[in-house]
């Protein structure tokens, strides 16, 4: 309970000190912002701060910092530190600069600012590779939703039903006007989310039938089947530390804030929020469950997982309400990230979105695209947007990187995160079944040896990428 409650602190205290530096690093004034300026009564719309953060936190609160940190939890409680270390210094940093930079640039989607500080070449690259993690994204916030419906509803409403339901929903909420029904309903899910947060989490704190576990007497990895912790488990928790699926969320925002002062409490604010949700389940998975063998046995990060901890913790009305906040968490992702398809491609090939025809056919195709991939056996799209996710975080990095060095501002704070996801991502690449690591089993290669490669080509990777961004330094240095 300890280092839980430490974790706890961690996180604000980051948010107050360490955000402060990030802030002022950017330095944010009194510009009119995109939502003024551009105000086209669709996307472009002025919000109050209390709504905008709150969407924020629902936009990027999807099934990540629940199922992934629980499915981070089969590592021990030494997930804590990812958690906490990975949300102040990279993932709050990461939210924090795309939300600043859309609005430096009018609002615009990621893929457009990467292209902007990385060249053309990343700009193709990112557009594509957005708007396919972003339809990923809405299948697996669509495919968790409907498995909790289920669970909680009567039978004849089964999840196919409730599928095809949240679909449609997404339809609606990906058409219209981000005022009509994103900013109507949203608050009432981000007071269900709250209310889940706080009552698992008292639960276990003061309840006498947990105990939960310290981080220094399990320091060990105890994941049942022997994956490591490196690069796996920074992999697998995504959301709750750091998230590329943010980087496409937070223009969303960019587009309604009306004061870049108020972006700490929106993009930073947002992210640390996230990341004691995150804290709070991984918390659950390594208190509710005798072992990591019997957490992974019961399907890790589920849903009924996630059923059985709420019921748990919380009894039978208090389940019905954390489970709200559950369902919530990933349908206001689904929509948003449906919304950030249709606003990346409408930026992409400059179609006027106040049009409603022009709307309706960029709406729909996104919609079926999501239909025929959710199809496919989840846990084996979880797992490609996992990686794919963290890999768009670490071109965003990098991207922010290069922004920072050009206005002659400290990026050390980019820089390191930006280094050390590559080297993740990297090695996951070569290391994970998904990837290349089905090759290595292909030729009867030890996984031992195949993770020793993928290690070393991982580091590699991150020091090539660190020396050519020290290069272009010096380059920058002598045109000045």
């Amino acid at each position: 309970m300890i280092s839980f409650i430490i974790s706890v602190i961690l996180l604000v205290l980051g948010y107050v000190i360490y955000g402060s530096i990030v802030e002022k690093n950017f330095a944010p004034d009194d510009r009119q912002t995109p939502a003024y300026a551009i105000n086209d009564g669709v996307d472009y719309i002025p919000m109050p701060l209390w709504k905008v953060y709150l969407i924020q936190l629902l936009n990027i609160a999807g099934t990540g910092p629940i199922f992934g940190a629980l499915l981070g939890a089969t590592f021990g409680p030494i997930v804590y530190f990812w958690i906490v270390l990975g949300c102040i210094f990279a993932g709050a940093v990461h939210d924090y600069m795309c939300g600043m930079l859309s609005i430096r640039n009018n609002g615009a989607s990621i893929s457009e600012i990467t292209g902007k500080y990385l060249g053309n070449g990343a700009l193709i690259i990112m557009r594509i590779f957005s708007v396919i993690l972003l339809v990923m994204c809405a299948v697996v916030f669509t495919s968790g939703p409907a498995g909790l419906l289920d669970i909680i509803t009567p039978e004849k409403y089964n999840a196919n039903f409730w599928y095809w339901v949240i679909l449609i929903y997404y339809f609606i909420a990906t058409f219209v006007p981000i005022d009509k029904v994103i900013g109507k309903i949203y608050p009432i899910f981000g007071y269900c989310l709250i209310i889940m947060a706080v009552g698992v989490s008292s639960s276990m704190i003061f309840s006498k039938e947990f105990t939960m576990p310290e981080v220094w007497s399990y320091m060990s990895n105890m994941h049942p089947k022997g994956l490591p912790v490196w690069p796996f488990m920074f992999i697998t928790v995504a959301c709750g530390a750091i998230s590329g699926f943010h980087a496409t969320q937070s223009p969303m925002m960019a587009r309604c804030i009306t004061s870049e002062k108020l972006g700490r409490k929106v993009f930073y604010g947002a992210m640390i929020s996230e990341g004691l949700i995150a804290l709070v389940w991984a918390a659950a998975g390594v208190t509710c469950y005798e072992s990591t063998s019997a957490l992974l046995a019961a399907g890790g990060g589920n849903s009924k997982v996630v059923f059985n901890i709420c019921n748990t913790t919380m009894g039978h009305i208090g389940c019905v309400l954390a489970m709200l906040g559950v369902i919530a968490c990933p349908i206001t992702s689904g929509d948003t990230a449906y919304r950030s398809a249709r606003l990346t491609i409408a930026d992409w090939f400059k179609i006027d979105q106040s049009n409603l025809k022009k709307r309706f056919f960029v709406t729909l195709p996104l919609l079926i695209s999501g239909f025929i991939i959710g199809q496919l056996d989840y846990s084996v799209v979880w797992r490609y947007f996992s990686w794919s996710n963290q890999t768009l975080a670490t071109l965003v990095l990098w991207a922010c990187s290069v922004y920072l060095l050009k206005n002659k501002k400290n990026w050390f704070i980019t820089v390191v995160p930006a280094t050390y996801m590559t080297a993740v991502v990297t090695s996951y690449f070569v290391s994970a079944p998904e990837c290349l690591g089905s090759l290595w089993a292909k030729y009867n290669i030890a996984f031992k040896t195949s993770y020793s490669y993928a290690v070393a080509f991982g580091i590699f990777c991150a020091l090539l990428a660190l020396s050519f961004f020290l290069i272009a330094e010096d380059k920058y240095k002598e045109k000045i």
